[in-house]
């Protein structure tokens, strides 16, 4: 008795023992139980494919492997919903965009399969004497094969997608669970396509196969759950990633041969032989899959090339320019740490590479990204993420990498227990300092090198390069930061002068109001003005308020085509009349202009504000506006003190800068932004003791 027909017993068994392992987490996640419900749909596969085996009558058979070709049908479904959540930090996001789209697919599968499993298999009687006939798939298993088909190449994109987004530690985590299941799943493929290519493959030996695959694929999960317990760790995937894949490709080259190469080993040894051969062939691309994923061996063939094929131990100009073409798309800190550790990771063969930024309000290292652990706060098993002020503090003394296992402080033992090594014999841990002259920026720490190399006077040197350019890179951020946040101060400043500026002349008039009422309080008319000037003042206010408010939303201006005189009669009601000094308005004929109303009454007040204050006991301001050619000139004249050549020159449309003792140096600055924002020009004329003359100018439309 051989002992291929109890690989599917010895396969169901393994795997319904994985299955129950698999839940004896505390808290079972999506994935968990999507692992569970796969390993337990394997076993009943390989089970009844067993006892369908091992059945004598032709009845029994059909009937057992019809059974487990529906079983068959839920198992690929179960596992893409594994490989999108296996370890994902998005879980959530990838269970709203593919939860309708793979129920369907699993509603459709199983639907096929238990609505027609009447024609999924049939058995031939063979005329030949001696032979007992064959099992052939029907067309309802063949279309059932190409829906699993590329479910499975779905799903074998996916867990390619989450291996290739770990580095470090994370990817020496991953590795076994996903070279388990490529080696189940990817069995089920070749069957699969078997019986889409052929309508009469030899089932017994596929599906035996595929027990084969089951049992050593369990082996491969039972070392995952040795290493790490299959403890998910967190990832960042992305879709560059898939669409560069190389399972697509795989299963391509692998589509156009497979049915060739299967003809030729039937013909050479027969359908037993082949059985045997499928089986040493499965092992022997196992252990292959298993030395390319090795980081062991790929060191170890890095450094024998290097060795014995060239001279330097690593290509500087290579290693520079790619972390400069790297660094150089950073925007933020998190990417640059994410980056950083990966580069160093794959450039020294390093699996734990930790960045740790200083946090300057809390005088402590925070984690910044890690290659070799998960670094959200408060997850289960995770170490904290900051360390105490002393590990700053002691790092001062440092700029050039040096040997953590070396340091006995304190604050060396502290950082030694944030970055234990996750290998016996991973070599001892290394610390490169991010240093800025005396502003110690962070540091970061290399663990788990593989085979516990010894860093070489080239590497550490290579490691301080690579330190600067972390830190210069760190230190333009810094340096952004800082000028985004002084951008934004000094928009508020300018934000709040400007409402300040408008309500204190709006102040201003209402002041001057109030000192001409008890003098005039028993005039009707003035009573009225007064009534009038209040609620004018009010709605003015209130204005202000609401475009205050408005500023978030950065609102375009509500301009329409206006009379210029229209609003200067009416800016020039809202500033009460002060004694002594004769305002007159000389307003003629001008065309229609685009304006925002309430800005450009705004540029008036405050014209007519400032020649006020700059009169003396008795003054003439005068108001006039001409047509002149396409353009609308508004003059503002006044026969004050004047403005200097100086001032003029060097200050005047200068925000904060002002000649009036209780001027905050905004209204002039203001009044020329808004002239300009309408197309226009603000110019002066001055001379000291003589007066001072402003020209605004705006121009002309026709068009609403």
């Amino acid at each position: 008795m051989t002992l291929f027909p109890l690989l599917p017993f010895l396969a169901a068994g393994f795997g319904l023992l994985l299955a129950v392992v698999s839940l004896l987490r505390k808290t079972p996640s999506f994935a968990t139980w999507c692992f569970f419900a796969g390993m337990t749909a394997l076993a009943v596969d390989s089970l009844i494919t067993g006892i369908g085996l091992r059945s004598t009558r032709a009845d029994d058979v059909v009937f057992w492997l019809t059974a487990a070709f529906v079983v068959k049908a839920a198992v690929p479904v179960i596992w893409l919903c594994f490989s999108l959540t296996y370890s994902r930090t998005n879980v959530r996001e990838v269970v709203a965009r593919w939860g309708l789209p793979v129920a369907a697919v699993g509603l459709l599968s199983i639907g096929l399969a238990l609505g027609f499993h009447d024609r999924l298999l049939q058995f031939v009687p063979s005329a030949i004497e001696g032979d007992t006939g064959r099992m052939q798939f029907g067309t309802t298993a063949t279309l059932l094969s190409a829906v699993l088909l590329t479910v499975l190449v779905l799903t074998l994109m996916n867990l390619e997608l989450t291996f290739r987004s770990a580095v470090g530690t994370m990817r020496w985590r991953l590795k076994f669970v996903v070279l388990g299941l490529a080696t189940i799943l990817g069995t089920r493929l070749y069957s699969h396509s078997q019986g889409i290519l052929f309508s009469a493959p030899d089932i017994a030996a596929l599906w035996g196969l595929e027990s084969g695959a089951l049992l050593l694929g369990c082996g491969f999960l039972t070392a995952a759950y040795a290493r790490t317990g299959w403890a998910e760790v967190p990832v960042y995937p992305s879709s560059a990633v898939l669409r560069s894949s190389l399972t697509v490709l795989i299963v391509g080259v692998y589509l156009f041969v497979v049915g060739v190469m299967a003809q030729v080993v039937s013909q050479v040894g027969g359908a037993g032989f082949f059985e045997l051969q499928a089986l040493v062939f499965l092992l022997g691309m196992a252990g292959l899959g298993l030395l390319l994923l090795s980081d062991r061996a790929r060191q170890q063939l890095r450094a024998f090339v290097a060795r014995h094929f060239s001279r330097a131990q690593h290509d500087s100009v290579k290693v520079w320019a790619s972390f400069s073409q790297q660094l150089a798309n950073v925007t933020d800190r998190t990417s640059l740490c994410r980056t950083s550790a990966r580069l160093i990771s794959e450039t020294l063969d390093v699996l734990s590479v930790t960045v740790w930024l200083l946090d300057d309000e809390k005088s402590q290292m925070v984690v910044g990204a890690s290659t070799g652990r998960p670094v959200q706060e408060g997850a289960r098993g995770n170490l904290p993420t900051s360390t105490s002020s002393a590990v700053p503090a002691g790092l001062r003394a440092w700029s050039a990498p040096f040997d953590l296992e070396d340091e006995r402080e304190p604050w060396a033992d502290e950082l030694r227990e944030l970055n234990p090594g996750a290998f016996a014999r991973g070599g001892r841990r290394l610390c490169v300092p991010l240093r800025a002259g005396e502003r110690n920026l962070g540091v970061i720490v290399l663990a788990d090198r593989i085979n516990g190399a010894l860093y070489t006077i080239e590497e550490l040197e290579l490691l301080k390069c690579i330190g600067d350019q972390v830190t210069s890179v760190l230190l333009n951020l810094h340096l952004s930061d800082e000028v985004a946040r002084a951008k934004e101060l000094e928009a508020f400043r300018t934000m709040s002068a400007f409402f300040v500026h408008d309500l204190k002349n709006t102040a201003a008039s209402l002041n001057l109001m109030l000192k001409n009422l008890p003098v005039h309080f028993d005039d009707p008319a003035f009573r009225e003005d007064a009534l009038r000037a209040i609620g004018n003042t009010a709605r003015r206010i209130d204005d202000m308020i609401d475009r205050l408010n408005a500023l978030r939303q950065r609102p375009d201006a509500v301009r329409t085509v206006s009379d210029l005189n229209e609003i200067v009669n009416e800016a020039l009601d809202r500033v009460a009349s002060a004694p002594n000094v004769e305002l007159t308005r000389d307003l003629h004929p001008v065309p229609g202009m685009l304006a925002d109303r309430e800005q450009i009454q705004s540029v008036v007040t405050n014209l007519v504000l400032n020649a006020r204050d700059a009169l003396g006991a008795e003054g003439r301001i005068q108001v006039r506006t001409v047509h002149s050619g396409n353009r609308i000139v508004l003059t503002v004249q006044d026969n004050g003190s004047g403005i200097s050549e100086t001032f003029m020159r060097e200050s005047l449309f200068r925000p904060f800068q002002s000649t009036k003792k209780k001027g905050l140096g905004i209204g002039l600055f203001h009044a020329r932004a808004i002239v300009q924002a309408h197309g226009g020009s603000l110019q002066v004329e001055s001379e000291v003791g003589r007066g001072t003359t402003f020209l605004a100018t705006f121009p002309v439309t026709s068009e609403p």
